[in-house]
């Protein structure tokens, strides 16, 4: 029915519109298909004890079948009503698990047949893991016993995973699991009224409450009956020795389970009334509660209001307690964040936020903690001795990394304070081990006194992963790894740190990403896995990261891949540049290399790497700085760098020799689309674009987007400027636009591509519009997949490598302004 409706309008509006609703779905030539269905590489996860490595596998892509599965879209949830769960879960389907200290196989089993797994859990004492395994009527519970290699079903198809997060949480005794199950006995899900009760009718307050734009929003008394239903669960126990099962606690809208380090309580939040129609759900009424271990109330700690009117502005958070979390190097203390200046960026203010807490047995007044003068962004817990805060604001791009004593509100030390966008002195992120309870603590070493970091290593030569010794009273480091040419190794986690022994990710040009253990002192490496390459044919293919300069001397780079076989002499090639815009505050920082050119080819759906394989160079990722200093703002000119980082990637390949000036396609995923939409509008530089899953009238998302802090109204010239829909008329080469019919993405509603071929159509301009059913933001389905490249390679071959050359001269200056 939707394709016929669509057929029809896109009649109705013109006579040259051809609708191809029968087309079914094609697949691209077999060099790109048999990329597209190559095995995935299995995820992989550590025990907190650092005893295991567990393994889990990957099916390859969804069949569109299992994605037309029944979905409910309410308030901001997406819901399988036959099994209770997210309709759009991905998951594995095997599990292995490995001995770090040996390396050697367990043997696994009783795991169910062509299993579906999800939400992987370990225990506290990382000797077990528990996981949900999806059936078509429901989520059952399973574990996953280290000790002896054995999978045994937990619960019948009843945990309740309709809401964000986990349905189940390990409590400390490492042998009973609180879990979430739909209600028994609540029977059919309500019927839709053949006759609505009334108009639904919204009334504002007179208050400014800017709100994003959300999607899947609850919009009427039904859909409110409906999220209730499936959203409403009651708690229970298992301990799973015994299989015995006792109920936990008040049912409700439960959407957080946290069980205390020692296991005597739990912190629970449930979702209350009144809902709402234009925020999601995690913005509705709460109610914060500490129960002990048998369900029993304790103490309210907080309830929270609806937050339909939080300030404008990427700094601004809702009033009251938030960010509810345990100590974890306490038995029970609770700690939150509370705003000091209403949650309103625009607020001056000496201090954004403050720590407070709560000690078992909760009898008394919260204690008051430190402050923050930017806004909080986490805490590392390490002991009474010793914490590691975190804060960071959005307009500066600031950040400060700060000690201090848990009991001691004025010990607070500054650490770190740096730009965030500053890459190559980012100094990395505290290590933790597991303490008593098994939880995470800051990892110690000379009695407190220093502490270990792991971090990226940004350089002018690419990223190089560091493990370094942090002296707290110093503040000096001390390096103890880094990784070395030719190889890509990344740090995963210290495994004794006396010893110099840790879990690292290594990788080269040539070689897959596989786990290994370093001893730093022996410097050798031992073998945890050896993941064969995926890719066959593209063994030979190299990577090249290009460094050049724009004409306002900010420093860009970007990936080359170049066809197997190619040489010089073979002349320049039809180029598929793949970008994603970035904005920043300092020029200094858009100059800043990023990734390594020792990384391994990665490919996914939202790769342009298949095309190499049809004898495109590839230039993935160029830099898309946008840039706006001091009281600027990198959107005011949007336009002008889009086309200055464009103009200086296609010369810097026309002068190395590897492009052809008049076959260059421009592409990108979601803002990369917007972007690609601009450059056609805005210059003659590319042969065509590809434009997947964008937004293309700013006018449509009104309070912000993407980095865009001032709505419509305060910038509405910014917000037109930017919109390629205005400049529709512009666009004079093909245009491929691809989107989810089901996007969910904030701001990607699929009218922004509709009503984008509305208007180059009406202009008269070249433009081909393909919906994906079923589809979301990211594409999941194979045949989705499959499609999509086919577009792209019909498009790519018919306009760009096979373009006559006396259709193909493209004016090079920027003409279109």
């Amino acid at each position: 029915m939707t394709k016929i409706i669509a057929c029809f309008i896109a009649l109705a509006l013109s006579q040259n519109v051809f609708c191809q609703s029968g087309q079914g779905y094609q697949t691209p030539p077999e060099e790109i298909a048999s990329l597209v269905d190559a095995p995935q590489t299995p995820a992989v996860s550590f025990s907190s004890s650092g005893e295991w490595m567990l393994l889990m596998e990957r099916p390859g892509y969804k069949s569109i079948d299992e994605l037309s599965q029944p979905e409910l879209r309410l308030a901001g949830l997406r819901v399988n009503p036959r099994t209770n769960g997210a309709s759009r879960s991905s998951g594995y389907n095997g599990l292995k698990a490995v001995r770090i200290s040996s390396g050697e196989d367990l043997v696994i089993t009783g795991l169910p047949k062509d299993p579906k797994i999800q939400s992987v859990q370990w225990s506290p004492n990382g000797q077990r893991v528990a996981f949900a395994h999806q059936k078509t009527t429901g989520l059952e519970l399973w574990v996953l016993d280290l000790t002896t290699g054995k999978a045994e079903k937990l619960t019948e198809p009843v945990l309740n995973q309709a809401l964000r997060g986990s349905s189940f949480q390990w409590m400390a005794d490492n042998k009973t699991i609180i879990y979430k199950a739909t209600m028994d006995g609540r029977g059919d899900a309500p019927a839709k009224p053949l006759t609505p009760k009334g108009p639904v009718v919204q009334e504002t307050t007179g208050k400014k409450a800017p709100v994003r734009t959300y999607q899947d929003l609850l919009q009427n008394s039904y859909d409110e009956e409906l999220f209730e239903y499936y959203t409403t669960s009651r708690l229970f126990t298992i301990d799973i020795e015994s299989k015995k099962k006792v109920k936990f606690g008040d049912p409700g809208i439960i959407s957080q389970i946290s069980p205390s380090p020692d296991g005597n309580y739990v912190f629970l939040t449930y979702i209350e009334r009144p809902f709402s129609y234009i925020v999601p759900y995690y913005r509705f009424p709460q109610k914060n509660m500490i129960v002990d271990k048998t369900g029993k109330l304790v103490r309210t700690v907080a309830e929270i209001p609806l937050a339909e009117s939080i300030p404008k502005g990427f700094g601004a958070v809702r009033t009251g307690p938030r960010s509810f979390g345990w100590r974890n190097d306490k038995p029970a203390e609770l700690y939150w964040i509370e705003a000091l200046d209403g949650g309103d960026p625009s607020v001056k203010a000496e201090a954004r936020d403050q720590l407070f807490s709560l000690a078992a047995p909760f009898s008394r007044d919260k204690k008051e903690g430190i402050t923050f003068k930017l806004r909080y962004s986490g805490v590392m817990w390490g002991s009474d001795n010793l914490a590691i805060s975190y804060e960071r604001w959005w307009s500066t791009r600031q950040q400060i990394v700060s000690s201090f004593r848990p009991n001691d509100p004025g010990s607070k030390k500054v650490l770190f304070d740096m730009s965030y966008e500053d890459r190559y002195n980012n100094p990395g992120r505290f290590q933790t081990t597991t303490n008593a309870y098994g939880e995470n603590v800051l990892l110690t070493d000379d009695n407190g006194k220093s502490l270990y970091l792991i971090g990226t290593g940004a350089s002018p030569e690419g990223n190089r992963p560091f493990l370094r010794k942090f002296d707290i009273r110093s503040k000096q480091t001390t390096e103890l790894f880094r990784s070395q040419a030719p190889y890509y190794e990344y740090p995963i986690r210290v495994l004794n740190a006396k010893k110099g022994l840790l879990v690292t990710r290594r990788e080269s040009k040539d070689d897959p990403p596989n786990y290994f253990v370093r001893s730093i002192r022996k410097d050798n490496l031992t073998a945890l896995t050896k993941f064969p390459h995926p890719y066959e044919t593209l063994k030979e293919v190299k990577k090249q990261v290009v460094k050049y300069t724009r004409k306002d001397g900010v420093e860009l780079k970007g990936d080359l891949y170049l066809p197997v076989g190619y040489k010089k002499e073979d002349g320049p090639l039809p180029v598929l540049m793949w970008a994603y815009p970035s904005e920043f505050k300092s020029a200094n920082a858009a100059s800043q290399v990023e990734g390594s050119p020792y990384e391994f080819i990665r490919l996914g759906w939202y790769s342009p790497l298949y095309f190499i394989t049809r004898g495109y160079a590839i230039f993935d990722d160029p830099s898309m700085p946008v840039v706006g200093e001091g009281d600027k703002e990198p959107n005011d000119t949007f336009r002008q760098q889009l086309v200055m980082n464009a103009e200086a990637a296609i010369d810097k390949l026309v002068e190395m020799g590897i492009a052809d000036r008049n076959r260059c396609a421009i592409g990108g995923h979601s803002y990369g689309a917007f972007m690609t939409a601009n450059l056609l509008a805005h210059s003659d530089l590319f042969a065509a674009g590809i434009a997947r899953s964008g937004a293309y009238n700013r006018t449509l998302t009104p309070f912000g987007f993407q980095a865009e802090e001032r709505t419509y109204w305060e910038a509405p010239e910014v917000y037109y400027t930017m919109s390629p829909f205005m400049h529709a008329d512009k666009i004079n080469e093909p245009m491929l636009m691809i989107h989810g019919e089901a996007d969910n993405n904030s701001g990607t509603f699929p009218i922004q591509s509709e009503r984008m071929f509305a208007a180059m159509k009406g202009m008269g301009g070249q433009a081909r519009l393909v919906m994906l059913p079923h589809e979301s933001h990211g594409y999941r389905a194979r045949e989705s997949i499959l499609h999509m490249l086919w577009e792209m390679d019909q498009l790519l071959e018919k306009y760009v490598k096979n373009v006559k050359k006396e259709t193909a001269t493209i004016d090079t200056e920027v003409h279109k302004e």
